[in-house]
């Protein structure tokens, strides 16, 4: 039965891999979840093993494995928003699809993790020609970074302009929203320049919601390192919007989690 905190906070349903570390994945987006004020539920994609600094392979689930978790949650559950992280092979692609297109789960962010930040390849070829094909229409806004976009794209980013051409790409493959984070852009950019870590740097992460695009300029924050803040921005829009924020309003708000985030953790943030 649906416990009575969950009848009180509106649930959001993750769909991710899980990292032992705690850094990346399920965890790191069930804690922004409950952070923010809502009921988390999770399903599993595969089961990583990883930490901080390596990744030495996973043990992916099956299309009935995954299945039959969300099957178990949305019978019970009334679910507001749905965050969708590591989508490791063909079959976990397409069976995540059809769920959301059985169940009609709403109000999709879509994280497309292709790769760990220690390397690991978390989405097999295959499964990237399923997940244009058969997911990625319909989503409300999925959130690459920058070699994401570019694969998505098929385009080179360097700056603002290429990143507003790439949202564009991809929302003409189906997506509703794009929302491309350009901190790779803005390391690249800083070492070229040599500036100093923290001197008038800028990052940007650029929205093109249906047409509509918005620039988000903040302080570029020098953290010895970001892994996780991927997975907790993906599932703070989520959380916005299962609060019945628009768009935009959710990202600002995502966005600014994290930065506090990042600058009030006593610990390292994992991504």
């Amino acid at each position: 039965m649906t416990s009575e905190l969950q009848q009180q906070q509106p649930i959001v349903l993750a769909i991710a891999g899980f990292d032992p570390s705690a850094g990346a994945g399920i965890i790191a987006d069930i804690r922004t979840i409950q952070q923010l004020r809502c009921a988390a539920v999770a399903a599993i994609t595969s089961i990583t093993y990883q930490n901080e600094r390596t990744y030495a392979g996973a043990i992916h689930q099956t299309a009935e494995s995954v299945r039959a978790q969300v099957s178990g949650i949305v019978a019970e559950n009334r679910i507001v928003a749905v965050k969708i992280g590591m989508l490791p092979t063909a079959e976990v692609v397409r069976e995540v699809a059809q769920l959301i297109r059985e169940f009609n789960l709403p109000l999709s962010v879509v994280d497309p993790v292709m790769q760990s930040t220690s390397g690991g390849k978390l989405m097999d070829d295959d499964a990237f020609a399923v997940f244009v094909t058969e997911l990625l229409p319909g989503v409300r806004v999925i959130t690459p970074n920058i070699p994401e976009a570019e694969k998505l794209a098929g385009l080179n980013i360097r700056d603002e302009d290429s990143m507003r051409q790439a949202a564009a790409r991809i929302r003409e493959l189906g997506a509703r929203a794009v929302l491309i984070k350009g901190g790779h852009v803005k390391q690249e950019a800083g070492a070229r320049r040599q500036e100093p870590a923290e001197v008038n740097r800028k990052a940007i992460d650029l929205l093109d919601d249906d047409g509509e695009v918005t620039a988000f300029q903040g302080n570029w924050i020098d953290a010895p390192n970001t892994r996780g803040t991927g997975c907790m921005l993906s599932s703070a829009i989520a959380c916005g919007l299962a609060r019945g924020d628009e768009l935009k309003r959710a990202v600002a708000a995502a966005k600014e989690f994290v930065t506090e985030t990042i600058k009030n953790s006593k610990f390292r943030i994992h991504n």
